[in-house]
C-alpha cells in the first residue's frame, strides 16, 4: 500500500470518523456506501461519482475531504484508500449528458452507475448535503458529510483524482484550454480560451457561458429540465 503523505498540522484535528457507518451497521445495515461528487460546477468534462464500501474492522489514516487537500496529497493517498475499500466504484455523466439531462438528472444517473459498479446489494447509502439525489428510500444525507463521514471523505479522494487523471488526459487532444491546471472549471484563461476557440468536445453546452462566446456556432443547449438557465 502506498505511503500516505506527511499530514499537515491544520489537518490534525479535521478526521472524519465512522460514526455514522457504524450506527447503520448497528442498525441491521451490513453493506453502506458513502458516495461523494465531482465536476458539478466545471464547464467542460463529466460528472463524477463514487461510491465507496469501507471495512468496519480496518482503519486508514490520513483520509480527509478531497477539497482540504492538495493534489499531491490526493494523488498519494489514492492507492492507499483505494485498497483499503472493500469495494469501490465510479460513475460518470458525459458533457452531453449533462446537457441533455440537466445536471440534477446527470447526477442521480452518475449514481446509479456508481451503485451498479460495486457488485454487490447496498443496504445503505451515505450522501453528503440536504438532497438525496439517490433515492430508494435508504439514503441518509450528512451535512458536511464529507468532512465528517470516513466513507464519504474516502469517496471524495477516489472520486478527485479520477476525474482529475481524466482531464490531464483530455488537455492532450485539446490544447488551449489547460485542463490540466483548471480541471474544465470556470477561470480567467478558461473564459479567455473559450472566447479565441470555441468550445471544445467536452464542453457543456447548456451553461451560460456559451451567450458570451463570439462565434456563431452551435447553440446553446437546453435540457430536458429546462434548467439551463441556472446554470
Amino acid at each position: 500500500m502506498a505511503t500516505a503523505p506527511v499530514l499537515r498540522k491544520s489537518l490534525k484535528a479535521k478526521a472524519p470518523s465512522l460514526e455514522v457507518e457504524r450506527r447503520l451497521w448497528a442498525a441491521g445495515a451490513d453493506v453502506v456506501a458513502g458516495i461523494d461528487e465531482v465536476g458539478r460546477g466545471s464547464w467542460a468534462g463529466p460528472l463524477t461519482l463514487v461510491a465507496a464500501v469501507v471495512p468496519p474492522d480496518r482503519r486508514v489514516y490520513k483520509v480527509r475531504d478531497s477539497k482540504m487537500l492538495t493534489e499531491a496529497e490526493r494523488e498519494s493517498l489514492f492507492d492507499r484508500v483505494a485498497g483499503w475499500c472493500t469495494t469501490w466504484a465510479v460513475g460518470h455523466a458525459s458533457p452531453r449528458e449533462c446537457d441533455r439531462l440537466g445536471m440534477s438528472e446527470a447526477q442521480r444517473l452518475a449514481a446509479r452507475r456508481a451503485l451498479d459498479g460495486l457488485g454487490l446489494p447496498v443496504d445503505q447509502v451515505i450522501v453528503d448535503g440536504k438532497w438525496d439525489f439517490v433515492g430508494g428510500g435508504n439514503t441518509t444525507m450528512v451535512v458536511k458529510g464529507d468532512a465528517k463521514c470516513l466513507s464519504i471523505a474516502a469517496a471524495s479522494i477516489l472520486a478527485k483524482v479520477t476525474r482529475d487523471r481524466m482531464m490531464r488526459e483530455a488537455a492532450e487532444h485539446h490544447p488551449g484550454y489547460d485542463f490540466e491546471f483548471n480541471k474544465g472549471y470556470p477561470c480567467p484563461r478558461h473564459r479567455a480560451a473559450l472566447r479565441g476557440l470555441g468550445p471544445s468536445a467536452i464542453h457543456r453546452r447548456s451553461w451560460v457561458f456559451m451567450d458570451s462566446l463570439p462565434w456563431t456556432g452551435t447553440p446553446r443547449v437546453v435540457p430536458a429540465t429546462a434548467q439551463g438557465s441556472l446554470f
